[in-house]
């Protein structure tokens, strides 16, 4: 009976430090998880494990595609792409540069200062690519083939919800 106890109880306390053991070993890089970044290449092999050795699931073929990164191990980085798939993809073929696809299901203007009583530049569609230069206060300074100006950040996948950055 004393063992019974002994065993449970190292068992309870011991808990809460396996539990931290699987965070820290999809943590390569102090960088924030999830993230998003872009394609750095216009075609990319996403597998379906963090190695050459796994099967390759699907190939992405869009240079600038946001993606979000929500693992790391090692070289290798775990991505969700804006349809929710996930693989595995090498670290050398992602960038930091943001991007970001119009997520709305109307087209959504893009205006001339970070507020909806300026000046619109351009109306763009649903799943539109977007350059996104800086974010702040609820707005996004986009590129969307030579149209620049301010997106309202909601409508945008490939920003969080009151991320800032410039």
């Amino acid at each position: 009976m004393r063992i019974l106890i002994l065993t449970l109880w190292i068992l309870i306390f011991s808990l809460p430090v396996a539990a931290q053991e699987p965070s820290k070993a999809f943590r390569t890089t102090d960088l924030p998880l999830p993230r998003f970044v872009s394609l750095h290449s216009g075609e990319v092999y996403v597998r379906s494990g963090p190695g050459q050795k796994y099967p390759v699931q699907w190939i992405l073929k869009k240079k600038g595609l946001p993606l979000e990164i929500i693992l790391e191990y090692d070289i290798w980085r775990k991505v969700k792409d804006y349809d929710g798939h996930e693989g595995w993809v090498h670290k050398s073929l992602l960038s930091g540069r943001r991007t970001g696809f119009i997520h709305n299901d109307k087209t959504v203007s893009i205006h001339r200062k970070p507020n909806d009583k300026s000046k619109i530049h351009a109306y763009l569609e649903p799943e539109v690519l977007v350059e996104i230069e800086q974010c702040v206060e609820g707005w996004c300074h986009v590129n969307a083939s030579g149209y620049k100006g301010w997106l309202p950040q909601k409508f945008i996948w490939g920003v969080y919800e009151d991320e800032e950055f410039d």
